[in-house]
């Protein structure tokens, strides 16, 4: 778990005071603070996950502008099933099952 500290952050000029709000002369809202190092993770994995979302999209994309030729439609769409399964595969450690 990512430790915060709790800070207060004027609405108006966007000054941070902390451990408790300053003399009054600015309006104030409680914000949560996190470390640098834990934000540059968190980005990583953001991007991590933007770039596999891209490739996984491709992927998808190639199944929906499928048009297989006349009489391939059997081979076609095995194929197709066996580049889907690769993509479940490279989302099994990102996926949750939806609730039944």
């Amino acid at each position: 778990m990512t430790d915060t500290i709790e800070a207060w952050q004027c609405i108006g000029c966007g000054r941070v005071e902390a451990p408790q709000t300053c003399i009054g002369v600015c309006r104030d809202r409680k914000v949560q603070l996190v470390g640098l190092a834990d934000f540059e993770q968190a980005r990583a994995e953001a991007e991590a996950l933007r770039t596999r979302l891209a490739d996984v999209h491709a992927r998808l994309q190639r199944f929906a502008l499928a048009k297989p030729n006349e009489g391939r439609w059997d081979a076609a769409w095995h194929a197709l099933q066996a580049q889907l399964r690769e993509v479940l595969g490279s989302l099994a450690d990102v996926a949750t099952p939806c609730p039944g």
